[in-house]
């Protein structure tokens, strides 16, 4: 109760949930000495790939016993997810104490609710001055609370495509200038840059940071996978090959972002091992990104069908989410819900051999999207129906074995549906 009270409080700072801006988390850091020069970081920018690609780093890191901090947004179930220190999430109680802490700071000057979560984050994380820091940008990057550093270890751009338009002036809403916002503002120390959906988006984004004196590690220029058999891939740079277990985790995306990481971690020689890797990529702990989902009350409804969460919301994610979609030899159910920024008919154009699609309500998001609204979106999809509910949603099905059930098209979905599960 304390911390939604001061959450509460922090929201209404400034009128605008969105403004950037730089100025204001400026003057706060200042007031709360300047955090961010006294922490180590990596800084991880782009569209896709962000949360899985921190999460690998993390599970390689806690695997050689090097301690993190780690900011991510936005939260799939609770706040304190954001608020990762000394490898743990804080609690309601800590999580309340820091905030208010800095509310008290920061003395009712006008700031977003993201820059004094970051500017939060930031104090905290400086009490841990040794621990690798993995900080997520939010929105773009130039202009962002994350952006605010001196320097860092490194920069790490995963997968940019077309997202957040609605924040770009009009005429301006191309892949150019979502490359350039989110890449031209990059310290200069090492960047590591993901495998991209085109050869259009690398050379831009090389054009975009060619005056930048960062080393620059490119996917397939400078590491590499390729798949092998009896369940293993090959990871190749220029510190040698390894030959790797297949992750925790599915889908041939996370071998992208898999990749990205080790790279990242071998780049800045920390000291870790193969071992570490080899273990680290087979414990990643993710949430919503091709979740199975294994027990609670909604796979119950499921039975023995198998259940799946993916909170992809743009075009890229749905071009990965149905790669792996591809590979499997089975009837696919799809129940979707989606906020009212996206380009619904472009997400939905990467599903094929779909044999019913849902669309749903995502409760308490002012921002979404009716489930009516979006079925007429996919009104060229002639098994598309509406159900208000997940649960009214799955119940509706008339599932045969070995069928999948995919629930996606939004990050608050997925939150909404592991808090009923």
């Amino acid at each position: 109760m304390k911390l939604q009270k001061i959450i509460n409080r922090l929201q209404k700072l400034h009128p605008k949930e969105i403004d950037l801006s730089l100025d204001r988390i400026k003057i706060l850091c200042k007031k709360l000495g300047n955090p961010q020069d006294k922490i180590q970081a990596i800084n991880i920018v782009g569209t896709n790939g962000k949360q899985s690609t921190i999460n690998a780093i993390f599970s390689i890191l806690k695997e050689a016993k090097i301690k993190c901090n780690i900011y991510t947004s936005p939260h799939i179930q609770k706040i304190n997810e954001r608020f990762i220190f000394d490898n743990k999430k804080l609690n309601d109680d800590e999580l309340a104490d820091l905030l208010e802490e800095v509310e008290k700071i920061n003395n009712n000057h006008p700031i977003t609710f993201f820059e004094i979560l970051t500017a939060s984050y930031l104090f905290k994380a400086a009490q841990y001055s040794e621990n690798i820091n993995l900080i997520e940008a939010g929105l773009f990057h130039r202009f962002d609370a994350t952006n605010i550093f001196k320097s860092n270890l490194a920069s790490i751009i995963c997968s940019i495509s077309k997202d957040h338009l609605d924040w770009l002036p009009k005429g301006q809403r191309t892949i150019e200038k979502i490359i350039f916002e989110k890449t031209s503002a990059l310290l200069n120390s090492n960047i590591i840059v993901s495998k991209q959906n085109s050869k259009e988006t690398i050379e831009c984004i090389k054009k975009t940071i060619l005056k930048n004196s960062s080393e620059k590690l490119f996917f397939n220029e400078n590491f590499s996978y390729s798949c092998g058999e009896n369940s293993f891939f090959y990871y190749e740079d220029k510190f040698g090959g390894l030959k790797l277990p297949l992750p925790n985790i599915l889908g041939q995306f996370q071998l992208e972002n898999i990749s990205t990481a080790i790279a990242t971690l071998r780049q800045l020689n920390m000291g870790i091992k193969n071992n570490d890797i080899k273990n680290g990529i087979t414990k990643i702990e993710s949430i919503a990104r091709l979740q199975e989902i294994k027990s609670g009350k909604i796979k119950a409804l499921v039975k023995d069908n198998r259940l799946l969460l993916d909170g992809s919301h743009n075009e890229d994610g749905s071009r990965v989410l149905n790669e792996y979609l591809q590979t499997l030899d089975c009837n696919k159910h799809l129940i979707i819900g989606m906020m009212k920024n996206k380009d619904h008919e472009k997400y939905i154009s990467y599903f094929k051999d779909i044999s019913s699609l849902t669309t749903i309500d995502i409760p308490n998001q002012p921002n979404a999207i009716s489930g009516k609204e979006l079925k007429e979106k996919f009104k060229n999809i002639s098994n598309a129906k509406y159900k208000k509910s997940i649960q009214e949603a799955i119940k509706s099905l008339t599932l045969k074995e070995n069928d999948l059930i995919i629930i996606t098209g939004s990050l608050y979905l997925s939150g909404e549906f592991l808090n009923l599960n």
